[in-house]
């Protein structure tokens, strides 16, 4: 059975914020919880999606090769550091204030600070954790767990490419 048009662009949201979590599919595709995303992964993409050791939510290489997008971390580089990720632009924004490996890490109300000072945008504060969470996942960004988690780079940001998703 092939894919609506729907379905295919759901896979190609995968295939490139892979790996994911389903409350960041949630938000991407307005759903209500992340037991209406995992209804819909398992009825509509089961075939074309599985769930790593840690959980996430991975395109198989039938997904991947179903769409016309590229993985943000290809499935060869798993738990390596990419080359390139591809990111939507508050992340991308969030790479850009966020401290270096050498630096101290920071809280999620400090980087927020940092988009509102240094870039004059205001996200929400939770698209901003949810940001730092989902770069985590792709590796390029560690946490440190003191008061609260925090948060900066994992390597130089030299080492690595970022482009855009929206």
């Amino acid at each position: 059975m092939g894919l609506d048009e729907e379905a295919r662009e759901r896979l190609a949201d995968i295939v490139t914020l892979q790996p994911t979590k389903n409350k960041e599919l949630q938000d991407r595709w307005g759903m209500e919880s992340g037991s209406e995303v995992h209804q819909y992964l398992e009825h509509v993409l089961g075939e074309y999606y599985y769930r790593d050791d840690d959980s996430l939510i991975r395109a198989t290489e039938k997904g991947v090769d179903l769409v016309d997008v590229e993985p943000s971390v290809p499935p060869e580089e798993e738990g390596g550091l990419p080359e390139m990720i591809r990111v939507p632009t508050l992340h991308a924004q969030v790479l850009d204030v966020l401290g270096g490996p050498e630096e101290r890490s920071e809280s999620v109300v400090s980087v927020l600070g940092k988009l509102r000072e240094e870039l004059d945008i205001d996200p929400d504060v939770d698209e901003v954790r949810s940001a730092l969470q989902s770069l985590r996942r792709k590796s390029v960004v560690e946490v440190e767990y003191r008061t609260v988690p925090t948060f900066r780079l994992a390597v130089e940001r030299d080492a690595f490419e970022v482009q855009t998703i929206d």
